[in-house]
């Protein structure tokens, strides 16, 4: 009830996290970069339309790890809202082994929530311009990653 949308792979991994999110009280949109992104990404606009805001991870569902897809810049161009780069980061966590090694915050962790300020993308926005947000959305993201882990690690 937080009229926050999900985007969550068609995976039989990303059914637990689908369940999960709405346990939570999210709503989820099922697709990804290599399974329904084309139709996730037409109900994520409508959606967008009705006033909902929208998350996702942005590596996809088969990494490269922490490296940005295009996904969140192409919904910023078809929607005229702007991208704004957050990665949540846990004192003590658990790693699972797989290829995005991850994380699942321990009970009672602290944890904190980095923000950078919007990426606008324009509708008119051609493919150079876009590779272009999708980098800077990049190197947004790397940023936080650096800070969230320069927090983590002055916890005592």
């Amino acid at each position: 009830h937080k009229r926050i949308i999900v985007m969550v792979s068609r995976s039989f991994d990303g059914e637990y996290i689908a369940r999960t999110a709405q346990r939570l009280g999210f709503g989820v949109v099922r697709g990804s970069s290599t399974r329904g992104g084309s139709s996730a990404l037409a109900e994520m606009v409508e959606l967008m339309r009705e006033g909902l805001s929208m998350t996702f991870t942005v590596d996809g569902p088969n990494g490269p790890r922490y490296k940005a897809k295009r996904g969140a810049i192409t919904l910023a161009k078809k929607t005229g809202v702007p991208v704004v780069p957050m990665i949540i980061e846990a004192k003590n966590f658990w790693t699972i082994g797989s290829w995005d090694k991850l994380r699942i915050p321990k009970p009672f962790t602290p944890a904190k929530v980095f923000l950078a300020a919007p990426i606008f993308v324009s509708a008119e926005s051609d493919e150079n311009e876009l590779e272009n947000k999708r980098a800077e959305l990049q190197a947004k993201l790397d940023e936080l990653v650096k800070i969230a882990e320069q927090w983590r690690e002055s916890i005592k």
